[in-house]
C-alpha cells in the first residue's frame, strides 16, 4: 500500500517535475484495446509513459501529435507509450479512434488496475516509468511535445 499511496501523492501534487528519489510502481496489469497484455513486469527494460486521457478533454487532443512523435522518435529506444483513457465505454472510445487514430496503444479503464491506483480528476497526466518499472517523472496537464521531450530526458531518451 505504501507504493500506491507514494505514487497518488506524487501525481496529485505538481505540473512537471522528475521524481528526486525514483519510488518503484505499484504492480499493474491490464490489455490493450487490441487484446495485447501487459504487467509492470512485462514492460521492464523498457521506457514507459503512462498517458491518462479522455475523448473530451481538448488538452488531450491538443497533445495527441506531440505523443506520436515522441513515440515514433523512440520506440526503437524502448518507449511505449500507454493511453489509458478513464471512465468511458468501450464504444465512445472505439468511435472516438476511428476518427482519431492514436499510435499509442490504447487502454480502457476496465482492461486495467492502472486508474485506480492514481488520482485521474485532471487530464491528462502522464506518468514516465524508467525501465526499471520506478517513476522518473510525472506531468499533470498538456505541455506539448517540448515538455514530453523534457520528461523523457528523464530516462535520457533524447535527440
Amino acid at each position: 500500500m505504501r507504493r500506491r499511496s507514494a505514487l497518488a501523492a506524487l501525481a496529485g501534487s505538481g505540473a512537471a517535475f522528475g521524481a528526486e528519489t525514483r519510488e518503484p510502481a505499484p504492480d499493474f496489469v491490464g490489455k490493450t484495446i487490441k487484446g495485447e497484455k501487459f504487467s509492470k513486469d512485462s514492460l521492464k527494460g523498457k521506457v514507459v509513459l503512462l498517458q491518462f486521457w479522455a475523448t473530451w478533454c481538448g488538452y488531450c487532443r491538443r497533445d495527441e501529435p506531440a505523443v506520436d512523435t515522441v513515440l515514433r522518435d523512440f520506440s526503437a529506444q524502448g518507449l511505449i507509450v500507454l493511453g489509458v483513457n478513464v471512465r468511458e465505454s468501450k464504444e465512445m472510445v472505439l468511435e472516438y479512434l476511428a476518427k482519431h487514430p492514436r499510435a499509442c496503444k490504447v487502454v480502457l479503464t476496465e482492461d486495467t488496475n492502472l486508474t485506480s491506483m492514481v488520482p485521474t480528476n485532471a487530464f491528462p497526466l502522464y506518468i514516465l516509468l524508467d525501465r526499471e518499472g520506478l517513476v522518473a517523472g510525472i506531468q499533470k496537464g498538456s505541455g506539448g511535445e517540448e515538455m514530453l521531450r523534457r520528461l523523457l530526458k528523464l530516462v535520457q531518451l533524447e535527440r
